[in-house]
């Protein structure tokens, strides 16, 4: 069977490996493993977000919202936006779907850092996209302009803070870098972990409302799947000027989100005090994972999320790090398909984080 040539040179995405087949390759104990790879919040959603699902469970036999009203309004009333600058998706990646499949096609090209999270490439390549990627593995605007001017791509994405390394952008970079892109350029920026690098560092944190009003070529993505808890749930949104949701819009298919995902999502969003409380442990224990890759001489990339990313020395290698924590029932992630010998932990509870140290003090 013949099936679409774009098709022949797509690598399928690897998502971090579930605990559930740990336990059946290993023999491990489902309570004795951890799991520190696809950078889940590890204190899980709010107590709120429990309440209301159970609240509703009885509603499932009914098609969900497709207006999405409940959670529409509660991202426009945190943004100070309308609701026709939003639309909504099953996890941020669907989103970066829906702006792929409006935009580009066969003759397109799609510009974005060298190492960067692996769905911008895979969409862009379903619909035939030529791929230009910078040649550092951080993202720097230089690099990225010299190639605007050469390609003149349709897309370009932008990842701050960063998956799968962890750094972040300034700000004023980006915004500086954006006012030089042609206003048919459609410029994405993952903020997937934004509420992250806004706790951090306020230099390195993007505002929807301010970007939109600026460029109209622009479309900022956010995300629950991370400080809020939800990844379980899958839901995520895009924010832009009203011509451009009008056009994802087309390509959405409907009732794309479920109840329970609406219910939640929009919960959550009212209980920040829980959100900050996670982001604030989160660097807490972040710090812990800097003094211990100091101790080993081993290089930590300064990280604006809920990740490290440790950059091992030549003699140590990764895959095979992460393999013999995978043995003793830690599961990270390898970042050897990346071209990086790194690896990168999500950052867990202060348990889970102990477990870490204890396994890893050995390996490197």
């Amino acid at each position: 069977m013949k099936f679409n040539s774009a098709l022949e040179n797509i690598k399928v995405y690897e998502a971090g490996k579930p605990i559930e087949l740990v336990v059946r390759e290993y023999g491990i104990e489902k309570d004795q493993i951890v799991k520190l790879a696809s950078n889940e919040n590890p204190f899980g959603c709010s107590p709120k977000v429990k309440e209301a699902v159970r609240a509703i469970i009885d509603n499932m036999a009914l098609y969900p919202d497709d207006s999405m009203v409940k959670l529409k309004t509660a991202l426009s009333q945190k943004y100070g936006i309308q609701s026709n600058e939003l639309v909504i998706g099953a996890g941020s990646d669907q989103v970066i779907e829906f702006a792929i499949h409006a935009k580009a096609h066969g003759g397109s090209k799609v510009l974005m850092n060298s190492v960067t999270f692996a769905m911008y490439e895979i969409y862009a390549k379903q619909v035939g996209a030529q791929i230009i990627r910078t040649p550092s593995r951080e993202h720097k605007m230089d690099e990225f302009y010299a190639l605007y001017q050469e390609h003149r791509p349709s897309i370009i994405f932008l990842c701050t803070p960063n998956n799968p390394t962890g750094d972040g952008l300034l700000a004023s970079e980006m915004i500086d870098f954006i006012s030089k892109v042609d206003s048919d350029t459609l410029v994405i920026v993952d903020g997937a972990y934004m509420e992250y690098a806004r706790f951090k560092n306020p230099a390195y944190a993007v505002e929807p409302k301010e970007l939109i009003e600026r460029f109209e070529n622009v479309l900022f993505l956010g995300t629950f799947s991370k400080a809020y808890g939800l990844g379980g749930m899958r839901v995520g949104y895009g924010i832009a000027q009203a011509p451009i949701i009008e056009a994802l819009y087309k390509v959405r298919p409907p009732f794309n989100i479920t109840t329970l995902s609406l219910e939640a999502a929009s919960v959550a969003l009212y209980d920040e005090a829980f959100v900050q409380w996670c982001i604030e442990e989160n660097f807490k224990e972040m710090a812990r994972y800097e003094a211990f890759a100091r101790s080993k001489g081993i290089d930590v990339i300064d990280s604006y999320t809920n990740f490290v990313t440790l950059s091992l020395p030549e003699e140590k290698n990764s895959s095979k790090i992460a393999q013999e924590l995978l043995k003793k029932g830690m599961i990270v992630r390898d970042l050897s398909s990346y071209g990086l010998n790194a690896i990168r932990i999500t950052i867990g509870t202060r348990v889970q984080n102990d477990r870490f140290f204890e396994l890893t003090d050995s390996l490197v």
